[in-house]
């Protein structure tokens, strides 16, 4: 059974940091795209963050660009995000997310979906 394993959530003031991590198991991820899309309360699941198997190409919003680093070990099947800076509306659940290389990095096509963790800044 292939399961997404978030942890790392919590509670933390505006201009803090966190780090996420995500285990994988029940397969090999290998030319598996890994990252991250959160969801808050009353809006709709976005795109956060995504590496590709090599990590030789990632992305990032544009609201979280120079404050959140998305790395990936493939040995130990874990993504992470490390998140900087942070600001209220960060606040959401955070969901770890892979799909093959050759699909498209869209909510619809994600292929393995993890539980999810919240991560909640307070101002």
């Amino acid at each position: 059974q292939v399961r997404l394993l978030e942890s790392g959530g919590g509670l933390v003031q505006a201009g803090g940091s966190l780090g996420l991590s995500c285990a994988a198991s029940g397969r090999t991820f290998s030319n598996y795209v890994m990252g991250w899309f959160r969801q808050a309360p009353g809006k709709e699941r976005e795109n956060v963050a995504r590496i590709n198997w090599s990590g030789s190409d990632t992305y990032y919003r544009d609201s979280v660009k120079g404050r959140f680093t998305i790395s990936r070990d493939n040995a130990k099947n874990t993504v992470y995000l490390q998140m900087i800076n942070l600001k209220p509306e960060d606040t959401a659940v955070y969901y770890c997310a892979a799909v093959r290389e050759s699909s498209i990095w869209t909510a619809g096509n994600i292929e393995y979906w993890g539980k999810g963790t919240l991560v909640t800044v307070s101002s």
